[in-house]
């Protein structure tokens, strides 16, 4: 079975790789990179063109990546909640691509192309910040350029230990298909175990928006934190009334101001709360242990029809994200 499927990557090899990167950029769970590293190592033997792995490989992300660039133009923040849905580790997907793609820019484009659950988010972000699709289609056809070359010349300098390998899993037959599915099936149940690690880990009581709003209209004293990302926030300029940006790296830099009898509310928007639970512990590490997080975020405050700030998209992405 792995003999035929090599002669079918030699015979189709174009395709395949377009086919293989598309669904990949595309988000899904197809490995578009192997497939490079495997083509990489045919054109150093020969067997397939350069001239036909590179173009293919470009011409696809490109096109998946733009795909979502439209969707995140269109659909703004939401899309981002529906892609780390469908992310297998959704719980840190939004917090960290937004705080990647606001430091990197453009740039992120490029550079996130590397780094898992970014990679796909990234072109969702730039098209709900407005990038300009000029500057959106130059920084992914660099993008786009860097990755593929990256793996093929990977695949270039290990051919011959990639060759070997196929050679061996040619000569196992249909032992070699149900290893690489075993390998596959581990690789989920271990990205699945570390999920629930972490749920585990930030597990702790939440506040509903409705007991949040009853603490609110009987007056009393509350410290509000908006815990997303500045480019989440400008993404989003809704916001509860009263609350304060902080940044995840900015809380024992505030953490004196609080006093221990404060009852602190932190809220983002992301999966599970993963953010506000990760501040909700640091304070309370620090003494603060009337903190909890807001049970479904922003968007489940909006839902139930209390009221919303909304934020000056402008300052959004430039203010300092303390709570000083």
């Amino acid at each position: 079975m792995t003999g035929k499927m090599l002669a079918l990557l030699v015979a189709q090899g174009g395709w395949i790789v377009f086919g293989a990167t598309l669904l990949s950029r595309l988000g899904l769970p197809v490995p578009g990179a192997p497939f490079l590293v495997v083509a990489g190592a045919m054109v150093a033997v020969g067997r397939l063109s350069i001239w036909v792995v590179l173009p293919a490989a470009v011409l696809a992300s490109v096109l998946g990546d733009a795909a979502w660039f439209v969707i995140g133009r269109r659909q703004g923040y939401r899309i981002l909640r529906t892609l780390c849905r469908l992310s297998i580790s959704p719980d840190s997907c939004v917090s960290q691509s937004e705080n990647f793609i606001g430091r990197w820019g453009g740039a992120s484009l490029v550079a996130g192309k590397f780094v898992p659950g970014v990679s796909v988010v990234a072109p969702p972000i730039a098209g709900a910040l407005g990038m300009p699709v000029s500057r959106f289609l130059a920084w992914q056809a660099l993008g786009a350029l860097t990755w593929s070359v990256a793996f093929v010349l990977l695949g270039v300098v290990f051919a011959t230990q990639i060759e070997a390998v196929l050679a061996a899993l040619s000569n196992l037959g249909a032992a070699a298909a149900v290893l690489l599915v075993l390998l596959f099936v581990a690789y989920l149940a271990y990205r699945l175990w570390k999920r629930q690690s972490f749920l585990r880990s930030v597990a702790s009581a939440r506040i509903t928006v409705d007991e949040l709003r009853g603490l609110m209209d009987e007056g009393r004293e509350l410290v509000i934190f908006d815990v997303r990302s500045s480019t989440g926030r400008a993404m989003d300029p809704r916001s509860i009334p009263g609350a304060r940006p902080l940044a995840v790296e900015a809380v024992d830099d505030i953490v004196h101001t609080l006093s221990a009898e404060h009852q602190i509310v932190v809220y983002c928007n992301c999966p599970n709360e993963a953010t506000a639970a990760q501040v909700a512990r640091r304070l309370a590490a620090k003494g603060r242990t009337r903190v909890k997080p807001l049970l479904g975020g922003l968007d489940a405050w909006a839902a139930a029809g209390h009221p919303v700030e909304m934020r000056d998209t402008a300052m959004a992405g430039h203010e300092k994200e303390t709570a000083t």
